[in-house]
């Protein structure tokens, strides 16, 4: 690939953690950027509308935004697509991605909740979500079959989030989507997958979590 590439993330955001396993899945070359999100420089501001991350840098001078456009484009400049070739079930990946920001906001709600009736509350909702998403899985490993594409990296760091709350409290979310759980294993351990993170990826989530002064305060065990 000609075009150089530079992704603009904090070490914890979920959405930038999807383009990264992209790029380690494809072994495409690029810079990563971290920046503190309460400090945004104004070099950033220029360049993301939104004010977010992930922002790709291509050659320089151009940016891109939005999580998922970004896997696009990275799924593009490289063979295979990381698509089913069939626009129909490409279509349904695609719809499946955007099914996915109902998960990420749910699983922000179970980290934040501020006792344990949210706790619970979110937990159920989230259980459902899942449960829904159980009936769209193929035989698998990942979500089409044998082979991981696009729509397996963008539920990637939701599943590893979620392995780590299991870790430290007894979560439940996974009842009843026992096919779900089996494809949140198979992308842990993926390599690209569990290289997407920084090394203290661990602790500066459980640090994070500890920050809302919420139910997880009170239950998660010490790191």
């Amino acid at each position: 690939m000609d075009h150089s590439l530079k992704l603009v993330s904090f070490k914890l955001c979920p959405f930038v953690q999807r383009a990264v396993i992209t790029l380690l899945h494809r072994k495409i070359p690029f810079e990563i950027e971290y920046i503190d999100l309460a400090q945004k420089p104004a070099w950033f501001l220029e360049i993301s509308p939104l004010g977010k991350v992930p922002v790709l840098i291509v050659d320089d001078d151009k940016a891109i935004f939005e999580s998922s456009v970004i896997n696009e484009l990275l799924s593009e400049l490289s063979e295979p697509m990381l698509h089913p070739a069939d626009p129909i079930e490409r279509a349904i990946n695609r719809a499946w991605i955007a099914y996915a920001a109902q998960l990420q906001g749910m699983l922000y709600r179970l980290e934040s909740a501020p006792n344990e009736a949210a706790f619970l509350e979110y937990q159920q909702r989230l259980r459902k979500l899942l449960l829904r998403l159980e009936k769209a899985l193929a035989d698998g490993p990942f979500f089409n079959g044998e082979d991981p594409s696009l729509v397996d990296f963008t539920y990637a760091p939701i599943f590893m989030r979620l392995k780590y709350l299991h870790n430290h409290y007894p979560i439940t979310i996974f009842d009843g989507s026992p096919q779900t759980a089996e494809w949140a294993t198979s992308l842990i351990n993926l390599p690209e997958v569990a290289q997407s993170v920084v090394s203290d990826y661990k602790d500066r989530y459980h640090h994070w979590l500890l920050e809302h002064n919420g139910f997880l305060q009170q239950m998660l065990s010490p790191s």
